[in-house]
């Protein structure tokens, strides 16, 4: 079982109000529409995620972690969510105001060319690498 924290006033809108079934059955259709494979049942609660089933790979339930948690309104994320594979969990890192991909490859690798890398790590969440925005949560894989 796995806690995740985001930052609940940042990301994209999905729905509105406080209905907690439609806020689930929007994050399912996020996961869905970005075409993350698994089986996975999504139930919310005040701000908080819950998600549990099945993911095809470590990548794959690290990015449905993300596409819940990229969420307005949504500040916590836990999950229990197994997987077909054994494979090393990538870092999350929380974009700072005036974070780029670049400064965030040098500060995880070192070497700011490979921001490459964590843009393909979280697509597709991104589509473009200079579309971040504080608060949100990236994959940062190991290099």
């Amino acid at each position: 079982m796995g806690f995740f924290d985001f930052v609940k006033d940042a990301g994209k809108s999905l729905w509105g109000g406080d209905d907690e079934a439609e806020a689930a059955e929007a994050i399912e259709k996020e996961v869905k529409d970005l075409g993350l494979e698994g089986d996975v049942q999504i139930k919310v609660d005040g701000d908080t995620v819950k998600i549990a089933g099945m993911a095809p790979s470590q990548e794959i339930k690290e990015k449905i972690i993300l596409a819940a948690g990229n969420v307005a309104g949504i500040g916590k994320v836990e999950e229990e969510i197994g997987t077909d594979e054994a494979a090393d969990p990538a870092v999350f890192h929380t974009v700072a105001k005036g974070d780029t991909l670049w400064a965030i490859a040098e500060k995880h690798y070192g070497n700011g060319s490979k921001y490459a890398a964590i843009f393909e790590a979280n697509r597709p969440m991104l589509s473009d690498p200079d579309k971040i925005y504080p608060g949100q949560v990236l994959r940062i894989p190991a290099h």
